[in-house]
């Protein structure tokens, strides 16, 4: 009873191990958005990977970053997500927001990379000294990313006076959800996880009882007749009335 309970259990947390993290690019937005910058032509086609660059960020420049339609970074899975970066300039010289890209990470291990999201350029993007703006980043996870907490890192790639610069505007969790409901396959499975424990450990608790029962059972009593009497009760009787007057009946049968 003991081994097949342990092998059930072992199966069961093997086959939650094969759940697997995908990974894929998503397409980037070719449209035009109007933002606090002005119009921003966003180049959708011939986009320069800054992913290789290590750029480090401008001095008086400082960046934010907001989930405006979704607060609580809630992100479905092969659905388009959107959150503005905001930018601003305390130096002397302008700046020209060259793209804007984002990274989905493990969130114990960074250098394990899950998902290269797709870089948004813009052709026309510039924040002037004293002055702030926001920039709009539509970004997709892949569809078949599993549901869980991962880390986004987003970083927006600027020039100041032809020098490249880049700064980490968002390194932090979202969750990723699957689409079609509330309801995910790893959601289901531990549901049914969770019932599978739960009868096995009726039927132990059962057996358990059936055991106990089994053993505490009463012995059957012996009724004791009143006719009858043993040796010991002779020996306890000897020299009493009991006896005198039992001896003399026996005499006088004689």
């Amino acid at each position: 009873m003991k081994f097949r309970v342990f092998l059930i259990l072992a199966l069961l947390i093997f086959s939650s191990s094969c759940l697997q993290v995908a990974r894929s690019e998503s397409e980037p937005d070719p449209d035009v958005v109007e933002t606090d910058g002005g119009d921003l032509g966003i180049v959708g086609e011939d986009i320069q990977d800054f992913g290789g660059g290590s750029f480090s960020p401008a001095p008086g420049v400082e960046t934010i970053c907001v989930f405006p339609k979704n607060p609580s970074k809630l992100v479905v899975a092969g659905e388009e997500g959107e959150l503005l970066v905001g930018i601003k300039n305390e130096g002397g010289s302008s700046i020209n927001v060259i793209a804007i890209q984002a990274t989905v990470h493990l969130p114990f291990d960074h250098q394990y990379l899950v998902q290269n999201l797709s870089a948004q350029a813009f052709n026309n993007a510039s924040v002037p000294p004293s002055a702030q703006a926001s920039f709009p980043y539509i970004f997709a996870v892949s569809k078949f990313l599993q549901p869980g907490a991962f880390d986004l890192v987003g970083t927006i790639v600027y020039e100041i006076d032809q020098n490249p610069y880049q700064s980490t505007f968002y390194n932090g969790t979202i969750e990723v959800a699957e689409a079609g409901g509330l309801l995910s396959v790893e959601s289901v499975f531990l549901f049914c996880l969770g019932i599978a424990l739960l009868g096995l450990l009726g039927f132990w608790i059962r057996g358990q009882i059936k055991n106990f029962s089994k053993k505490t059972k009463r012995a059957p009593k012996v009724e004791v007749g009143t006719g009858t009497t043993d040796a010991s009760m002779d020996e306890w009787l000897q020299g009493t009335a009991y006896t005198q007057s039992q001896s003399s009946k026996s005499k006088k049968k004689k």
